[in-house]
């Protein structure tokens, strides 16, 4: 995480190529993944049940969405505190790239944390900056990350 320097919009280029972060563990589980599922409209047996998936799918148990994963990324910035301090709002802008590189059993719960990267600032004008941050996300479930993104979003000032 940023501790020595102070992170801001108009330093933020300073920052490019470096790991800002790497977050605290969040805990997920069959129920938050079931209501994930049912607000996305895909409540698929795979995600949502691991009786079955125990007993039919190659995984030996119910896997989370890729998609849920992805969601998490606005979560882990905040928890790693990655606002730029004369940031006053920001806003999604799009993904350039996204994968999901591994399954990731819920089992009785998993913990996942992202590691993120500063990957580009872009000037917008009026003190807008364009950010590209590199999300890998690790599932405590293997050694491998599950998740790639590349994020994109507006700060203003």
């Amino acid at each position: 995480m940023i501790a020595r320097r102070e992170y801001t919009l108009a330093n933020a280029h300073s920052f490019v190529g470096q790991e800002l972060a790497v977050t605290d563990w969040v805990f997920v589980d069959q129920v938050q993944a079931n209501v994930f599922g049912e607000v996305t409209r895909w409540a698929h047996w795979m995600h949502s049940d691991p009786q079955r998936c125990e007993a039919e799918s190659p995984y030996g148990g119910a896997i989370m969405h890729g998609f849920m994963m992805v969601s998490l990324i606005t979560h882990f910035l905040e928890l790693a505190d990655l606002r730029p301090s004369d940031g006053s709002r920001s806003l999604n802008y799009g993904m350039d790239k996204v994968r999901v590189l591994r399954p990731v059993v819920i089992g009785e719960g998993v913990r996942l944390r992202d590691r993120i990267r500063l990957l580009d600032v872009n000037d917008k004008g009026d003190g807008k900056r364009l950010f590209k941050t590199g999300h890998q996300i690790e599932a405590d479930d293997g050694d491998t990350p599950a998740v790639y993104v590349e994020y994109l979003n507006y700060w203003f000032p």
